[in-house]
């Protein structure tokens, strides 16, 4: 018998698989289609302290491998969250959920996390710092070490429970960032988000996108990803959750491989939204062919 089983922050996940935010929403639609409790957890939508329109339409664009989206953190903001989603999810998700949280400036990231820290379904913090600094002349907070520590040692002066960092991948060196980020206090870190990228539709010769640009995502970004937990796990001691492009159970294997200690899946739920639940199903088999008795025991495997 093989053990799926996996341990985050002290957090014991029956297996490593988690749908990643802005793939899953609050898990409502999902439930619907299978029992989601067998995920080992899932990131809900990200959450912003007021509520967001998002980016005007279009917001999405299919590319070879994958699909651009600028959907623009759409959500009800987080006393909508605390006050009807987390209750309603009681109902059909009986684990610790992971809070994804995105903010303008850094008061705002520090007010939300706090909200959401005190809500008992919620298990981990996972902050995404692929904002824009309003206050910052508008760079991302993940795109210097200084703007990331800042975030992250905000978060942790006001939360309880882990907190761990999300990573954009558009920065030349995401090592010094994740280190940054470890030495402010981060218990962890989720890596990657999505690349930047863009499309042009022919006939109007415009960008395809009402933004213009947009975070690319799917299988096409499955080899950036693993290059960065790869490099990430040998500079940092905190555990990480890998993403980017994952889309079957041997993906799932060789991103623990890497160094991720649970992996979350994306775009692939939008496609088919019972993939997570297939992965899962195949695991064991998978494992049992590359004589792998505990996923635990080959985090960071592929490293000398």
């Amino acid at each position: 018998m093989v053990d799926l089983s996996v341990d985050l922050c002290g957090l014991r996940l029956s297996n490593p698989v988690i749908p990643a935010s802005g793939c899953f929403g609050y898990g409502k639609e999902f439930a619907e289609y299978y029992d989601i409790n067998i995920l080992g957890s899932f990131s809900f939508k990200g959450t912003t302290l007021h509520p967001r329109f998002g980016n005007p339409t279009p917001r999405i664009a299919e590319t070879p491998m994958g699909m651009l989206n600028a959907v623009g953190l759409q959500n009800p903001g987080a006393e909508h969250v605390i006050a009807h989603e987390l209750p309603e999810m009681k109902a059909y998700f009986q684990k610790p959920v992971i809070a994804n949280v995105s903010g303008f400036s850094v008061e705002e990231y520090e007010k939300t996390c706090e909200m959401l820290d005190g809500q008992a379904q919620v298990g981990i913090l996972e902050v995404n710092i692929s904002c824009p600094n309003v206050h910052g002349g508008g760079l991302a907070f993940g795109t210097c070490p200084e703007s990331a520590a800042a975030v992250t040692k905000a978060v942790k002066r006001v939360t309880k429970k882990p907190v761990f960092i999300k990573l954009s991948p558009n920065v030349t060196d995401i090592v010094s960032i994740a280190k940054a980020c470890e030495d402010a206090g981060a218990d962890g870190l989720s890596l990657i988000n999505t690349l930047l990228g863009l499309r042009v539709d022919l006939k109007s010769r415009k960008p395809v996108l009402a933004n213009v640009t947009g975070g690319l995502s799917g299988p096409a970004v499955l080899p950036v990803a693993l290059r960065m937990v790869y490099q990430v796990y040998e500079a940092v001691k905190i555990p990480l959750m890998g993403m980017g492009g994952v889309s079957c159970a041997r993906d799932v294997i060789e991103m623990m491989l890497c160094g991720a200690s649970a992996v979350q899946v994306g775009a692939a739920n939008l496609v088919n939204p019972f993939v997570c639940k297939e992965i899962i199903e195949q695991l064991p088999l998978e494992m049992e062919k590359l004589g792998i008795g505990s996923l635990q025991e080959i985090i960071g495997g592929a490293h000398a």
